[in-house]
């Protein structure tokens, strides 16, 4: 996460990065030279980047979130305020408004 300053007042940003179509053209690449062992792998690998392209920007939100709280090891409701403070724990310079905004997102998005 890179946390970005305002002109005024500071402002936490999770920038999403998306470029699973990138991944997907070259998986697709792969396919027309994979050899008929290689195929099923790559069919399989390009299934799971074309359903994880289909996440909406809440849901890559909710996922980071959760996937931050277990780096920390946290493992109890996320719609708790310990989820916040484990939030904040592993990105100490998330401000709490912004934790909490996260942490809604997450419980709004389960898994």
């Amino acid at each position: 996460m890179t946390g970005f300053a305002g002109l005024n007042k500071k402002r936490d940003v999770v920038l999403l990065l998306r470029d699973a179509d990138v991944v997907a053209a070259a998986l697709r690449q792969a396919l027309l030279d994979a050899s008929p062992e290689e195929r099923p792998g790559l069919e399989l690998a390009a299934s799971l980047v074309e359903s994880t392209a289909a996440a909406t920007d809440p849901q890559l939100r909710a996922r980071w979130v959760r996937s931050r709280l277990s780096a920390v090891g946290f493992t109890g409701d996320v719609a708790s305020v310990a989820a916040v403070k484990a939030l904040r724990q592993a990105e100490p310079g998330l401000s709490l408004l912004s934790a909490v905004e996260l942490q809604k997102a997450a419980v709004a998005h389960p898994e």
